[in-house]
């Protein structure tokens, strides 16, 4: 399982990560150079809101390949992560066998072995997103997003998908990968995850965006906003962020900030107009009070 690599150096995946519309700092671009080249998962791991899940959204826009996406949940089981039985189109053809039976000759039922072998088919096989991956032909980028949600337990289900790329089907033997996909896990570190899962991934860490960074942001974002604007913006979203607050704001949502600001045509902000605007940055009652009396804006 061989694969030419996607990318010749680190500097390159950075300058078409930019072209994606993606703004990534060496760092970054260098883990998933790193990635590729070692065909290893890249864990991403970060506060909310990051850009964690559009990192990989991102790499597979740059590279042409197809996003598959597996959610991560409480409770998440191997019928919605691997692959699961079609049990209703495996009965009907079960009963339809047994007509079949009844309206033939009268010779004796077919064996269980038979039927067995007949309803364990391709046919009846409802994959999920890392079987998908494992079985696709076309380049994928796999995203498990959110992996801190599943249990300890879970995280079982993706050890043999990510230590050698391939599936274990009792009743169809092993799918192994043909080639190998560029895999993402995004964590928000809401618990540990297990030190055998660590050990297969290649580890990234994003956290918020330096004002400078964040202001390059704001500028490829938002449409018609001025320099002035944007340096202001992530100058006041930088100071929020230091408050202790139950949720600090997003890159998203410093974006939507942004974007309303503009659209309310201003072309500046004082503390008024931020306190005025806190809704958009701050989803928790508790955080605005707190940022309204102790925001400061640089003129």
């Amino acid at each position: 399982m061989t694969e030419a690599p996607r990318f010749a150096s680190a500097e390159e995946v950075q300058g078409r990560l930019s072209a994606a519309g993606y703004l990534a700092d060496p760092g970054i671009a260098g883990v998933v150079f790193l990635g590729d080249r070692l065909g290893k998962p890249v864990l991403v791991e970060g506060p909310a809101g990051t850009g964690k899940t559009q990192l990989a959204k991102s790499v597979a826009e740059m590279t042409g390949a197809r996003l598959i996406r597996l959610q991560c949940y409480e409770g998440l089981d191997e019928s919605r992560a691997l692959y699961e039985w079609n049990y209703r189109k495996q009965l009907l053809r079960i009963q339809a066998g047994r007509v079949a039976e009844e309206a033939g000759d009268g010779s004796s039922p077919a064996a269980w072995s038979d039927i067995e072998e007949d309803i364990f088919g391709e046919e009846f096989l409802l994959t999920r997103p890392l079987l998908e991956a494992i079985r696709a032909d076309d380049p994928v980028v796999l995203l498990i997003d959110e992996v801190d949600r599943v249990e300890v337990e879970t995280e079982a289900l993706l050890l043999e998908v990510l230590s050698d790329y391939q599936v274990s089907i009792p009743e169809l033997g092993t799918v192994t990968a043909t080639q190998v996909p560029l895999v993402f896990l995004t964590s928000n570190n809401t618990r540990e995850l297990s030190e055998a899962l660590k050990r297969r991934c290649l580890y990234l860490h994003v956290d918020y965006p330096d004002p400078e960074r964040e202001q390059q942001i704001v500028l490829a974002k938002v449409p018609g906003i001025s320099e002035h604007l944007a340096a202001q913006v992530a100058a006041v979203v930088r100071s929020i962020r230091r408050l202790e607050l139950k949720k600090p704001p997003s890159v998203s949502e410093t974006l939507d900030w942004a974007r309303t600001l503009v659209l309310l045509g201003a072309t500046t902000v004082d503390a008024e107009r931020v306190r005025g605007t806190l809704h958009l940055l701050l989803k928790y009652q508790a955080d605005i009070a707190k940022a309204a009396r102790e925001i400061t804006v640089e003129a």
